[in-house]
């Protein structure tokens, strides 16, 4: 399966951070990934962040965003625990430097990129996105990244590559929620090849003008925003290009409750909950009203015509 471009809108340019801003920030996240400021003892994010916020615009969507605070502490990041709070509380632990990702499968160039290598590929920039989850909360989160369209172009996928998987980091000694058995470990995501090079599609290096938080899925992780949240697999080890669809591991443990696709649609309910209102975090504790949910999660101008023709109650 081939990426035509024209198939696909393009994102407004009032939803791209201006050029100047990312390039800097670019910059930034070069200097984090490469330690250059842990040599003189010094905290790269904190000897940072003015610099940073100073560089970062206002939210550039309609819908405010959650507060960090929310972001990064009410969490799915099963690796650190199923409750909501442990993986703020526990994933100190996760060593984010070095870090590699394997890019492998049915592709011209497979190859081993190390973070700054990544962070290299392409400029950065700053997009607002909605994040769905399907236990019925949502969030308003800036991510900092660039499209994973950038990566797969270069990897250049052969006609075979009709999917693409994704495999995240799985390391009992750094990650105390391996120890259940809640999963199969390491955890594993797919998507089709044009939903992986559709535009909106992210690879997410950071957030609120910061690098990515350890319990949000540092240092890289994936940010499908039409999708249900769990879609986006966190603290990326290994990208590859397949044939067959890939067995999801939620799919794996429960297929009769997560399908392959993952997308957010109000007309489909989760077998023990209705999926048609959430509630979004932040917005005045458990006893806020909850709103319709949105097919999509609110892009279905962008992306409804890769499922056009599809039955999404069968393909859920």
């Amino acid at each position: 399966m081939y990426f035509h471009p024209e198939r696909f809108p393009r994102i407004a340019t009032s939803d791209i951070t201006p050029r100047s801003l990312y390039e800097g920030r670019r910059d930034w996240l070069k200097l984090m990934a490469g330690g250059a400021l842990a040599g003189l003892g010094l905290d790269p994010a904190q000897a940072n962040l003015a610099a940073v916020k100073s560089a970062v615009p206002g939210a550039l969507t309609m819908e405010k965003p959650t507060s960090r605070k929310d972001a990064t502490s009410y969490n799915n990041f099963y690796e650190f625990g199923t409750d909501k709070a442990e993986p703020a509380q526990r994933a100190h632990t996760l060593k984010t430097s070095p870090w590699s990702v394997a890019v492998e499968g049915e592709i011209a160039k497979p190859g081993v990129y190390d973070l700054d290598s990544l962070l290299k590929l392409s400029p950065m920039e700053e997009r607002i996105y909605r994040l769905r989850c399907v236990e019925g909360w949502s969030m308003v989160i800036p991510w900092i990244g660039y499209s994973l369209a950038e990566l797969i172009k270069k990897v250049e996928p052969t006609s075979k590559a009709k999917f693409v998987e994704f495999v995240t980091l799985a390391d009992k000694a750094q990650m105390p929620g391996l120890r259940s058995g809640v999963l199969d470990w390491p955890y594993v995501e797919g998507l089709r090849i044009d939903e992986a090079m559709h535009p909106l599609t992210l690879l997410g290096f950071g957030m609120y003008g910061d690098v990515m938080p350890k319990q949000n899925g540092a240092p890289v992780r994936l940010v499908v925003p039409w999708k249900y949240g769990f879609k986006s697999a966190k603290s990326l080890v290994k990208i590859r290009f397949v044939e067959k669809q890939p067995v999801s591991s939620w799919t794996r443990v429960l297929p009769q409750e997560y399908g392959f696709y993952s997308n957010v649609n109000p007309q489909v309910d989760h077998p023990r909950w209705s999926q048609a209102t959430e509630r979004r975090i932040g917005d005045d504790g458990l006893l806020a009203k909850r709103r319709p949910t949105l097919m999509f999660n609110g892009y279905e101008a962008q992306v409804g015509q890769l499922y056009a023709g599809m039955d999404l109650k069968r393909n859920f």
